[in-house]
C-alpha cells in the first residue's frame, strides 16, 4: 500500500491552498495521513479527492475549532501505525515521541509539529515526521511517501518539487 504523509499545512493561515506539487506527489497513493495542524477542514476535503484521509488534531486545529481525533491507530499489512501531532517540548524530542508510540502500542509513529521532516529508528519504533509542505522551519517544504508491503515499511522524504532527499527501509522482525 502506498501512503502519503503530510503535516502542518496551516491553510489558510500560512498559504491559500495545498500546493499543486503535493497533489501531484500523492496522485497514486491509496491513503493519506495528515499529522495535524490542517487549520481548515478544506485541506482534508481537498486531499480526499485523491484518497481517503486519516487526520489528527494539532495544537492550531484546536484553536480553529476542528473536530479531529487527538490520535489514531491503524494496522496496515501487519504494521501497527500510530498518528499523533506530537505537541511536545522540546519540539522533536525523540524520546518523548518513542513513549507516545509505546502508549499507542504502535510500531510506526507519524507525528508533525516541528515543521521539519525526519526519519528515525529508535529501538523497536520507527518515528516519522513528514515536515511541512507550506511552512517549513529552516528546511525545504516536504511530504513523505510510505510503502507498506509484506511487513516491510519503505519511507521517502519528498522535497516539494525536488527529488527524494532521504529514504529508509524498515523490516518488521
Amino acid at each position: 500500500m502506498l501512503i502519503g504523509l503530510i503535516s502542518d499545512t496551516h491553510i489558510p493561515d500560512r498559504t491559500e491552498k495545498v500546493p499543486v506539487t503535493v497533489l501531484e506527489t500523492f496522485k497514486n497513493v491509496e491513503l493519506i495521513i495528515h499529522a495535524g495542524d490542517l487549520t481548515s477542514i478544506e485541506v482534508k476535503e481537498e486531499l480526499e479527492k485523491i484518497a481517503p484521509v486519516l487526520a489528527v488534531q494539532g495544537n492550531m486545529d484546536r484553536k480553529h475549532g476542528l473536530d479531529l481525533p487527538e490520535s489514531i491507530v491503524k494496522t496496515i499489512d501487519g504494521i501497527k501505525i500510530g498518528v499523533k501531532h506530537g505537541e511536545i517540548y522540546p519540539k522533536g524530542d525523540t524520546q518523548q515521541l518513542y513513549y507516545i508510540a509505546k502508549e499507542l502500542d504502535a510500531e510506526v509513529l507519524i507525528s508533525g509539529h516541528t515543521h521539519q521532516a525526519f526519519i528515525e529508528q529508535l529501538d523497536d519504533v520507527l518515528l516519522l515526521n513528514p515536515g511541512s509542505p507550506t511552512a517549513p522551519r529552516l528546511t525545504d517544504p516536504t511530504v513523505m511517501l510510505m510503502t507498506i508491503e509484506e511487513g516491510e515499511v519503505d519511507v521517502e522524504i519528498k522535497k516539494i518539487g525536488s527529488p527524494v532527499c532521504s529514504a529508509l527501509n524498515f523490516k518488521k522482525e
